[in-house]
């Protein structure tokens, strides 16, 4: 029986050695997601136009909700709010698409020699790109509203790049995870919609009160939503402590969900 290794370096190596073929495939994934579709790749800048558009109608006029009390922008509260959705929204198209990754693509485990480790790989290019296009429309947004965008917007990718990570790590588990226990796709579309509201997305975390406001920083996504906050609206650098444990976390969950997924899937054939 061949043997996988879980060594952070066959990780790395994988991801090279494979890195055309993902790119090849995450194409294909985005491309074939809007193939037939009359606008076709336009839906993905349509939606979050849209979303964003919403957003800023409610909440600005709607609900004359401020971000803070000491706002008296009408539109700040819909790019905040539209700022950490794009966070979760990354986050939540990976996991909700890593239990069915392997029952999806049963022909690669059974037919043929393919590299199953790439697949989480090629769910997240695929939710980079729409958080690409996310970005784009909220740096548009905030061109028009308020002018030139701060320098430490070139900040982004390092505060992010914990948040690929987590997803990624969660992504080989739950992959793996799926093959052996069906029922892991519903309870991970249910903890995604918790995990919503129980992430700083529609609130800062200051709203909270001190006693509650603890546990909420447990939230993996909490450090990470903040602090692109920080570098794409409020033109501060990201909290420094907060930015190294999200580091320390995340290659702690990106390591050992590479580990699991290599251990386990010597199963797959036999499951499926």
């Amino acid at each position: 029986m061949q043997n996988f290794s879980p060594s952070p370096r066959e990780l790395i190596a994988s991801c090279w050695r494979n890195h055309s073929l993902i790119l090849t495939m995450v194409k294909r994934e985005v491309i074939g997601r809007y193939k037939g579709s009359a606008l076709g790749m336009l839906w993905s800048l349509f939606n979050p136009i849209v979303m964003l558009a919403i957003y800023t109608f409610v909440f600005s006029v709607v609900f004359k909700a401020r971000w803070n009390t000491d706002s008296t922008s009408k539109t700040e509260f819909a790019l905040m709010l539209f700022a950490g959705l794009m966070v979760f929204g990354l986050f939540s198209e990976c996991l909700n698409r890593a239990p069915t990754l392997i029952l999806n693509n049963t022909n690669y485990v059974k037919k043929v020699v393919f590299p199953l480790e790439i697949l989480p790989w090629i769910s997240l290019g695929s939710a980079l790109f729409h958080f690409a296009v996310s970005l784009f429309v909220w740096l548009t947004a905030y061109v028009f509203l308020f002018g030139t965008p701060h320098l430490t917007i070139f900040l982004l990718p390092v505060v992010v790049f914990p948040l690929i990570m987590l997803s990624m790590g969660l992504g080989w588990f739950l992959a793996s995870l799926g093959v052996f226990l069906r029922d892991v796709g519903q309870v991970v579309g249910v903890l995604t919609s918790v995990l919503m509201f129980m992430s700083p997305i529609f609130y800062p975390a200051s709203a909270l009160p001190e006693a509650y406001r603890g546990y909420l920083m447990l939230n993996p996504l909490t450090p990470i939503i903040e602090d692109v906050r920080r570098v794409l609206f409020l033109g501060d650098g990201p909290d420094l402590m907060q930015l190294a444990t999200s580091y320390i976390v995340a290659l702690i969950i990106f390591c050992l969900g590479f580990a699991w997924f290599q251990k386990s899937r010597k199963g797959f054939a036999d499951v499926l």
